[in-house]
């Protein structure tokens, strides 16, 4: 397994390029990209950082508007098919509607409409796809693939070994959802894995209970009892988490997903926040790689 990350804050500020190098300069292996184009691929060969998952625009493809969901299903096609030829594998997605406030159970029968062509279009291609279990905006969480209940629908609709998931333990904790158990029944669907972490802050779950604060914002990526972290600085076990990857055979990328309040504020807490996750990662697959 390789350790990259998801493109943090400032690398918006320096750049595809500038950021490809500052991972190149600090030892990190791969990089989740934009749209692929031949530009973005050269760039990451060039640093020599494997691709993870890459991200296309497809908005309005779970819209309740038909037309919308054509012209969206239309311009994903183009994209997956130069991801393919840029050498990219991996779509990353989350199946979010255009209006918040749809029902689940509403987005999830416009998704049996349009995804399977999605899937099929991936499948000729030789794309993979890993759903974002991020559940959305509060109080609503109106996406879809992020929990049992959703995932087994999605993939008893769609059988397809193309569809899976990224697995980011982070969003199962906040939603109050045993991630080790998920990871196990989904083992064979996971085609990503984010490296974020979610404290539980009991003292604020007792004032204001899974609602979340109303008349103060302790933190952001949070609701007060509950915040994403870097890896190590919540509840996962992540030394079980890579052990039970590895014997389900995931051998791909493991990117760091920096959403945490005290490694944000500027750029130098962000790097801060990206090489601590890269350490502590590391640290297990070292003791792999010296158990063999």
């Amino acid at each position: 397994m390789k350790i990259g990350t998801r493109l943090p804050g400032f690398a918006r500020e320096i750049g595809f390029e500038g950021y490809c190098a500052w991972l190149s300069e600090n030892d990190f292996d791969a990089v989740d990209t934009p749209a692929l184009t031949a530009e973005v691929a050269k760039t990451c060969q060039r640093y020599g950082l494997e691709i993870g998952t890459c991200d296309a625009g497809a908005g309005g493809l779970l819209s309740k508007d038909a037309a919308k969901r054509r012209k969206a299903l239309s311009e994903l096609k183009k994209q997956l098919t130069a991801m393919a030829k840029h050498g990219g594998h991996t779509y990353f997605t989350v199946l979010g509607p255009d209006d918040g406030n749809m029902p689940r159970a509403e987005t999830f029968e416009i998704f049996k409409k349009v995804y399977p062509k999605v899937v099929e279009h991936a499948e000729k291609v030789g794309i993979n796809i890993a759903i974002e279990p991020w559940p959305g905006g509060s109080p609503r969480l109106p996406n879809l693939g992020c929990s049992p209940e959703s995932l087994r629908r999605i993939f008893e609709a769609i059988p397809s070994p193309n569809l899976g998931i990224c697995y980011d333990p982070s969003h199962f904790v906040r939603l109050q959802i045993d991630h080790m158990r998920l990871l196990h029944e989904f083992s064979d669907r996971v085609h990503h894995v984010h490296l974020k972490d979610t404290e539980i802050n009991q003292e604020k779950l007792y004032e204001s209970g899974i609602a979340g604060e109303s008349y103060s914002h302790s933190y952001g990526f949070g609701e007060g009892w509950w915040r994403y972290t870097i890896p190590g600085e919540g509840i996962v076990d992540w030394q079980q988490i890579l052990r039970r990857l590895e014997e389900y055979g995931y051998d791909g990328v493991l990117s760091v997903e920096l959403e945490d309040h005290h490694f944000w504020a500027t750029p130098e807490l962000q790097q801060e926040g990206l090489i601590r996750s890269r350490d502590y990662i590391g640290q297990f697959l070292k003791a792999d790689d010296d158990d063999a």
